[in-house]
């Protein structure tokens, strides 16, 4: 789409829930009337269950590790990659952490919702997401979505990505609107911040529990994220969590 795109990193950013198009690419620039303004946000100390996701070596995507051999992100992240997905697991520094590659055919992705489960190669210690339930999001609630994608608008996202894990506040608006793959999702408008490439597959937290996974984003008022609390089942039956 010319405003709302995925939010991969390096291969896209989180929508509007508006009409959805194809993910663009990290590497174009935003329209010239973007200013810069996860944009704004602030930055985190701590994060024991983020997730870097690298597709062959490079830096694409933000997701969350749920149980110790299983990483949540979004399928967008990992649509085509095969066996060559990576993390950094447990530190606010995307270059530091411990490291973790998917198993051979590791690769899960949902049907038709932007959710993609990836099973590691060996058992990460650490403090893992909860997952929310049904009733955990409600519309008007104020809640956390967490990236290290953009931090600007004003050229390519690849040449502002952040290296320590940010945070912004949006703001729900609806929690059965539309995400990249038209599965239901969270959708919010920005608070002190919004999400943007590289954030994509990243989570949002109400309360202590995540309810979202980073799907689209037009990188200045609106993104959607894929609902979790509605593809429980899905994952209970790929994860066991």
């Amino acid at each position: 789409m010319s405003l709302a795109r995925n939010l991969a990193g390096v291969a896209g950013a989180v929508l509007a829930a508006a009409a959805f198009t194809a993910p663009a690419q990290a590497d174009q620039a935003p329209p010239p009337d973007v200013r810069p303004t996860i944009i704004d946000g602030r930055e985190v100390d701590s994060a024991p269950w983020a997730a870097r996701l690298f597709v062959n070596g490079r830096e694409t995507c933000t997701a969350s590790i749920i149980a110790p051999e299983w990483v949540l992100t979004a399928q967008h992240c990992v649509d085509g990659a095969g066996d060559g997905v990576s993390f950094t697991i447990g530190n606010v520094d995307q270059t530091q952490g411990e490291r973790a590659s998917a198993r051979p055919g590791g690769v899960y992705v949902h049907d038709t919702a932007d959710l993609a489960l990836v099973n590691i190669d060996h058992a990460v210690q650490t403090e893992y997401a909860p997952l929310g339930s049904p009733g955990d999001v409600r519309v008007g609630q104020t809640v956390q979505t967490y990236g290290w994608g953009a931090t600007c608008t004003d050229r390519p996202e690849i040449q502002c990505q952040s290296q320590i894990l940010k945070v912004a506040d949006v703001n729900v608006t609806d929690i059965a609107c539309s995400d990249y793959r038209g599965g239901t999702a969270v959708c919010a408008t920005r608070g002190d911040g919004i999400p943007a490439g590289g954030d994509s597959g990243g989570p949002m937290f109400a309360g202590n529990v995540q309810v979202g996974v980073a799907s689209t984003s037009d990188r200045r008022e609106n993104t959607a994220y894929t609902n979790i609390t509605e593809y429980r089942a899905w994952i209970q039956s790929v994860a066991g969590v």
